[in-house]
Order: structure tokens, then C-alpha cells, then sequence
């Protein structure tokens, strides 16, 4: 069985023994993870290392780091000694720049996060960013990550067309969280879509986590996703 990447499961759980027991149960019906923040310090570069060159599997790194260029560049480029396959920044291109540097001449693809997928205008308004859309904001952020280098973005399923509808678009990614299958719930997530129609929003890859970790079985909750991709 060949996996459909165009799931990406993210591995928020506590550690990496968590993790790759996760891995283990979703077997072959899986082949590419997110490993974040929430994991880092229990043994998530460890564990995205051995998924990569012990068992096969596709990684999707998601720091979203932001600091002063010098700073990024010099941490992307000790990143991409793990030969994985996608690395989060933020969205300002000075940041972008930057991790592109630090990735040259590898396989490691920058994606920058526009707007997270948590935050409404309300949530926008409290970090004093200026006023307008949602979904504008999200897409002139990523027409100036494109123009910085960036490899693909990070949106959520509402602002996928309008960003696939950029110029600045064409050959890149668009990897979409905030992906809920029909019937489980948002959780903390504010911009959501199922799987299929976030596909048809021009998306990429789609993230997916506690709606396939917190299955009572997390590989037919992995194929169902995948299945549903049938619908876009």
C-alpha cells in the first residue's frame, strides 16, 4: 500500500514514544507526520530523524520560527542536516529570506505561516494588527512570502483559494491545519474545512491531528480522511 501524502498527521502528542508508537499503529496507511513545538523538548528531532531514515516516512518540521535573520538562517541550516522534507517560519519576509538561505542546496522547502489557524480578527485586534479581512491579510502575507522565496504557506482551508488565485502561487504549496472531517470537533480551531473541500480549495497537503489520534482507532480514522479526499 502506498500512502496518499497529501495527509499529514500531526504527532501533537507528549513525546516521542508517544509518537512512534502512533506511527506504529497507523502503520502503512500513513506516510508523512508533523512533529511541533509541543514535542520538541520530549525527543522530537530524535523521533523525526529515525521516522525519516528508519522507516521511510516524510516529515513535515513545524517550528514557525521567527528571530533576526542571522539567527534564522544559522538554525535552518543545522535543520536541514535531518534531511527532512518541510520547515515552518513566520510569514515576514525578512524571516523567509533568511530560512531560505539556511536551506540552500537541500531538500528541506520553507513554508511560511501567514495567520494561524487559531486566530480570528478579535484575536487579531488584541496583537495590534492593522485593521482588515482576515482573508485578505492571509493572502497579501503570502503573495510577500512568495516574493521573499518561501517554498509554500501555511492557511487555513478558508483563504486556500484565494491564494491559489495568486500569481505568486504558481509551482507552490499550500499546506492547509485547521482540517476537520465532517462530525468531530474544532477544538481550539476557528477557520476550519473537511478534508475534501479543503483540496478543492487548491490546498496541497492537509494537516490532521487529534481527529486521528484520539480515534478509538486512528488508522480507520486515517483512511477515512483519505478516503473523503475522493469528494474533491
Amino acid at each position: 500500500m502506498h500512502p496518499d501524502n497529501r495527509l499529514i498527521v500531526a504527532l501533537d502528542l507528549p513525546n516521542a514514544l508517544a509518537g512512534l508508537d502512533l506511527v506504529n499503529r497507523l502503520g502503512d496507511a500513513v506516510g508523512f507526520y508533523k512533529i511541533g513545538l509541543g514535542m520538541l523538548t520530549g525527543g522530537g528531532l530524535a523521533l523525526a530523524d529515525e521516522l525519516k531514515q528508519q522507516h521511510g516516512k516524510r516529515i513535515f518540521l513545524d517550528l514557525k520560527l521567527f528571530d533576526i535573520s542571522a539567527t534564522v538562517e544559522a538554525a535552518v541550516r543545522g535543520l536541514a542536516q535531518y534531511d527532512l522534507d518541510f520547515l515552518t517560519v513566520h510569514g515576514d519576509p525578512h524571516v523567509v529570506r533568511a530560512a531560505c538561505e539556511g536551506a540552500a542546496g537541500t531538500g528541506l522547502k520553507i513554508l511560511a505561516v501567514t495567520i494561524l489557524t487559531s486566530l480570528d480578527r478579535a484575536d487579531l485586534d488584541a496583537c495590534l494588527i492593522r485593521p482588515g479581512n482576515v482573508a485578505d491579510l492571509v493572502a497579501e502575507r503570502a503573495a510577500r512570502a512568495f516574493a521573499a522565496g518561501a517554498h509554500g504557506v501555511i492557511a487555513s482551508p478558508h483563504e486556500a483559494a484565494a491564494i491559489r488565485a495568486l500569481p505568486e502561487a504558481q509551482g507552490r504549496l499550500i499546506v492547509t491545519p485547521g482540517v476537520r472531517p465532517a462530525g468531530t470537533a474544532l477544538g481550539d480551531q476557528k477557520r476550519v474545512e473537511t478534508p475534501a473541500a479543503a483540496l478543492a480549495a487548491g490546498a496541497n497537503h492537509i494537516v490532521v491531528g487529534r481527529p486521528v489520534w484520539q480515534a478509538a482507532d486512528p488508522r480507520a480514522a486515517a483512511q477515512a480522511i483519505v478516503a473523503e479526499f475522493a469528494g474533491a
